[in-house]
């Protein structure tokens, strides 16, 4: 009985337990399960065994709402949502999800495939019209990694009084400041300060039109895109111009070649029959050019011709001559020397050009000495050449006397026309008479630095080894490299010829997929300027490919000077700095300034090119903006190639991704149509394409 008590007693402990236990877990699941938290929506079976999907159970706490972060944060009290009675929902069957939509099509926008390989097929992309509608200039800061930078929104049109104007021949402000004007300082380079520069976009004529296509430019232009009739009034019984009705006749005369430049250039062939057209003389230069007719036409005898002139009471004929398609820059010989490399032109004319050569010992004309090739000539058509009066004489004295002292040759006098010859070495300048003037420049004189250096009273001297005399003739000097390569300052380690080869493989392989792909020979391209040259291989390809253009291939001063290289190839270039130092004129001018040189060039602001608005038709930069940035804002360099772009014309930007987008916010604030495309090695390369287009407006 003892056990059986014990047991009993074991049993009832056990059931009080368990009875315990039972109470406590439904105490806490009621207390658990109560509605103050959300449940959830499952999926279940249905019971109905016929039922061959499965069904959706509903929550009770359907359709009622809670703070979500009080029931995270467990700061506030929940709220309580009274209970509502849902209506039976029938069973729903389960839709099967639907397949994922088809990745979007890939709009290309680059001129190379999947697989990186150059084609024509791809999209131009949509224009905005609004683009160029209602210009300000609007502006906003944006941080990037060099600092702090002015992004421009929009740039308004400058005042209809400015669309002749050129910036740094324009300053009338500086112009009046000058201490002398005697020499021609005037019609020189005074640019803007910096806080004064070009801000706006400079308007077109009322009524331009597009340019009249060459060769058919050559002979006639549009009234209203030049419409000056000064020159023609003033100039009427010389046969240079005339007014036909809306537009602007070159009947292809000159003051002293009345009868047409044909038939003067004909005569020159005659007198020297050495100096061969388009063989032996390639390269031209044309002082005082009048309206450029004496290039106009040496262009159809393969002779490429640089016609200058200074901005003076004539001022609007440079602006003719590239409105014809003529090569041609503003320049005047004055006090400085011009921004061509010694040993440049084959030939240098002049025909009533309204220059003294022989004022203040010659130093003008030491100047063409310099520019002329070993072994060029020098031709002269001026009044002291065929009439005999006594001050005339005396000027022909003179003439003759220095040209004699500088060792030129006088190989013919025929009419109205006197040719000298330059030697080819410095044996005649080493044996003259001691003490003759002008003496030769020093050793240490580099005849290629010309970027604001002064007019020197010496002879400059030819290379001991007569690199620059011995070329080939045209057009095998265009794709051999020249001797004069040798003595470019380059950081090379391997041979300046493979670098010289090397460029000139990249550039035609990139302007055969630009004349394909985007249809070049079909722009009417005319006037072409490279905004940094190299070697010139974009020109030279341009040439190959058979573009009927002329290129103007600029040289900054940043870099290597490969100017002398360029003109031996037989094309044309002029060095420039988008950027001038922030030092007075005289310094520059001073042979005995005591600021170190490249400390004179470390200092710098945006300076404009020497050209009238509306020059030309394509505009190419390569690689400038990543290297000049860090120097100068950008949108300055842009806004001035606003200027010089023919409406109608185009911009072809080649450079790196991190300055594309910056490049591409200002040309859209301008009013250009903007594409970025891909380059040929495709969609990851660290290049792009900016291609740009100027409305004719």
């Amino acid at each position: 009985m003892k056990g059986f008590g014990l047991l009993k007693s074991s049993i009832v402990v056990k059931t009080v337990g368990i009875a315990f236990v039972a109470l406590a877990f439904f105490y806490l699941g009621k207390h658990w399960s109560d509605d103050t938290y959300q449940q959830l929506i499952f999926f279940s079976s249905n019971s109905n065994t016929n039922a061959k999907t499965p069904s959706i159970s509903i929550s009770p706490n359907f359709n009622k709402t809670f703070d979500i972060k009080s029931l995270i944060n467990d700061t506030t009290e929940v709220e309580t949502v009274a209970d509502h009675t849902l209506p039976a929902i029938p069973p729903a069957p389960l839709l099967s999800p639907p397949p994922p939509p088809p990745p979007p099509t890939v709009q290309r926008l680059g001129v190379v495939d999947e697989n990186g390989v150059m084609t024509d097929e791809f999209e131009v992309g949509e224009v905005d019209p609004n683009v160029v509608e209602n210009r300000s200039n609007e502006t906003k800061a944006v941080e990037g990694d060099i600092g702090v930078r002015v992004r421009v929104l929009k740039f308004e049109s400058c005042p209809v009084s400015m669309r002749e104007y050129i910036p740094c021949l324009d300053n009338e402000e500086a112009i009046k400041g000058l201490k002398s004007t005697e020499k021609g300082e005037r019609f020189e380079r005074h640019c803007p300060d910096k806080d004064k520069g070009l801000n706006c976009l400079v308007p077109a004529p009322k009524g331009y039109k597009a340019p009249i296509p060459w060769p058919k430019s050559r002979d006639e232009v549009w009234f209203s895109n030049v419409p000056h009739a000064q020159l023609a009034e003033y100039k009427g019984g010389q046969n240079w111009i005339t007014v036909d009705k809306d537009k602007f006749k070159f009947p292809g005369g000159g003051t002293q070649f009345i009868h047409g430049a044909d038939q003067y250039l004909d005569q020159i062939s005659q007198m020297i029959p050495e100096i061969a057209f388009g063989n032996h003389t390639r390269v031209a230069l044309d002082v005082g050019c009048g309206v450029a007719s004496f290039g106009a036409y040496l262009y159809s005898r393969d002779v490429l011709t640089l016609s200058v002139a200074p901005k003076d009471v004539h001022e609007n004929q440079i602006q003719f001559a590239l409105e014809r398609g003529v090569p041609a820059m503003v320049a005047a010989f004055a006090t400085r020397r011009l921004l061509y490399p010694s040993q440049a032109f084959d030939l240098i004319h002049c025909s009533r050009c309204r220059v003294n050569w022989t004022r203040d010992d010659g130093i003008l004309l030491l100047e063409v000495n310099r520019l002329l090739r070993a072994g060029g000539y020098f031709a002269w058509a001026a009044q002291p050449v065929y009439k005999h009066e006594p001050l005339l004489e005396e000027q022909w004295e003179e003439m003759t006397n220095l040209t004699t002292r500088l060792c030129w040759n006088l190989v013919k006098k025929e009419g109205y026309i006197a040719i000298w010859q330059k030697p080819l070495n410095n044996s005649c300048y080493l044996s003259r008479e001691p003490g003759t003037q002008p003496p030769l420049c020093a050793e240490d004189d580099d005849p290629d630095d010309v970027w604001y250096v002064g007019l020197k009273p010496c002879i400059s001297r030819l290379p001991e080894d007569l690199s620059g005399a011995n070329i080939t003739t045209w057009p095998e000097r265009l794709n051999n490299p020249p001797e004069r390569l040798q003595s470019i300052k380059l950081d090379a380690y391997v041979s300046r010829k493979d670098l010289f080869r090397a460029e000139g493989k990249y550039w035609k392989e990139i302007i055969d997929s630009y004349v394909r792909a985007f249809r070049w020979k079909t722009y009417n391209l005319r006037n072409v300027l490279d905004m940094r040259a190299g070697f010139g291989s974009f020109a030279a390809a341009l040439i190959n490919n058979q573009v009927d253009c002329w290129v103007m291939n600029v040289v900054p001063v940043s870099g290597p000077n490969t100017l002398p290289v360029i003109y031996d190839r037989g094309l044309l270039g002029v060095m420039h700095d988008w950027y001038k130092p922030n030092l007075i004129d005289s310094c520059f001018l001073d042979n005995n300034c005591t600021i170190p040189v490249l400390n004179r060039l470390s200092l710098h602001r945006c300076e404009p090119f020497d050209t009238y608005p509306r020059t030309y038709d394509l505009l190419h930069a390569a690689g400038l903006f990543s290297i000049e940035q860090k120097r100068c804002n950008i949108s300055s360099i842009m806004v001035e190639m606003d200027r010089i772009l023919r409406p109608g014309g185009r911009v072809y930007i080649r450079d790196s991704v991190s300055v594309m987008t910056e490049l591409e916010g200002i040309a859209k604030a301008i009013g250009w149509r903007v594409m970025v495309r891909d380059t040929a090695e495709g969609p990851h390369a660290s290049y792009r394409v900016l291609t740009c287009d100027k409305n004719l407006r």
